[in-house]
């Protein structure tokens, strides 16, 4: 989404053409395949001995089963962090780095409605972005101990469960109709 944003913003001429059904197609098999290599191939490199079957945690993810292991987990650490860098910051710079472009873009407008309707279009998309992969990469890029944290607990339901559920909150107040809606429900007259 912010390539596509970055090309839509700082290249609109030639969006249809960078932006073509094939290529979309390729980012998104990409896409799939990266995150399918990134998720089962450590998982088979490194077995690991299971020593409790109680996972103090909301979710049976990664970093809830390594604490379970009663085996050496250096190679489990360095593999998480591998592709943690390749699966959680490689992305986010590339999404700063676009949204870079696209400010230097939009500051490039000369009218002010018009950069103020450019940022409002991908300002709702920099919140959401920023909050899932703030959380996601204070929890797995951070040093992890044995013991089940209760912040580990609080980053998996922010990434997890609050980062979907603002996606349609965030979009829709772009909305509007939404936004008018919103002020009648709460019967003020300019909330939003």
């Amino acid at each position: 989404m912010a390539y596509d944003r970055c090309i839509a913003i700082s290249d609109p001429l030639r969006y249809a053409v960078r932006m073509h059904n094939w290529f979309c197609i390729q980012l998104a098999g990409l896409s799939w395949f990266l995150a399918f290599f990134f998720s089962v191939v450590p998982t088979l490199a490194t077995p690991m001995e299971v020593c409790s079957h109680i996972i103090n945690h909301f979710f049976c993810e990664v970093l809830a089963i390594i604490k379970l292991s009663c085996s050496d987990l250096r190679l489990n650490e360095l593999l998480m962090i591998a592709t943690s860098s390749l699966t959680l910051l490689a992305p986010f710079v590339f999404i700063l780095a676009s949204y870079g472009r696209i400010i230097g873009a939009v500051l490039k407008i000369r009218s002010t409605e018009g950069r103020k309707k450019a940022f409002s279009t991908c300002s709702s998309h920099l919140t959401v972005v920023v909050i899932f992969y703030g959380t996601a990469i204070a929890m797995y890029m951070m040093p992890q101990d044995k013991t089940s944290r209760e912040q580990d607990k609080l980053a998996s339901l922010l990434y997890g469960v609050v980062t979907p559920m603002l996606n349609p909150l965030v979009y829709s107040l772009r909305n509007k109709d939404v936004r008018e809606a919103l002020r009648k429900l709460l019967g003020e007259k300019k909330v939003l």
